[in-house]
């Protein structure tokens, strides 16, 4: 499920910010209020990793959210709501600053800028760690106590 505000493509597969909302096909679950992306495949079980190309974006979230993370109205990204996630930039305040999304929020100390960012789902082992994909250089690690479908 995404935002009317965001534009995704499937070759290659991408996302972007429109300046005004896309009509959208009918659909049971509304669209989330946030600018947010769910993956259409959740995991209940197991490790997964996945990478997502940031490149030179001068902002970004992203991360993992659970199932039933609320779409209708304004949610904080942290994980008291079901949301794990890193970003740069975000709400305007902090410019070229990194943080994770805990509360409150993390700054973040990178020594290089990630054009690419991996992330790692332990089910079992309660986290979600995330990674610069070409360096491996870690970047932050959530822990949590999953009971519920993950999604990135």
């Amino acid at each position: 499920t995404a935002n009317p505000y965001l534009v995704l493509s499937e070759a290659p597969p991408s996302v972007r910010l429109r300046g005004a909302p896309q009509e959208l096909p009918a659909h049971p679950k509304p669209p989330p209020y946030a600018f947010c992306v769910l993956a259409a495949e959740g995991f209940a079980s197991g490790r997964h990793y996945w990478e997502v190309e940031v490149g030179d974006g001068e902002s970004w979230v992203l991360g993992a959210a659970r199932e039933s993370v609320r779409r209708k109205e304004k949610v904080d990204f942290a994980p008291e709501e079901g949301i794990w996630a890193v970003g740069l930039n975000w709400k305007g305040k902090n410019w070229d600053q990194y943080q994770a999304f805990t509360s409150p929020e993390t700054p973040l100390s990178l020594c290089e800028r990630p054009r690419k960012i991996g992330v790692y789902l332990d089910y079992e082992g309660g986290w979600v760690a995330f990674y610069n994909a070409d360096s491996m250089a870690p970047i932050f690690t959530f822990t949590a106590a999953f009971s519920e479908r993950i999604f990135p």
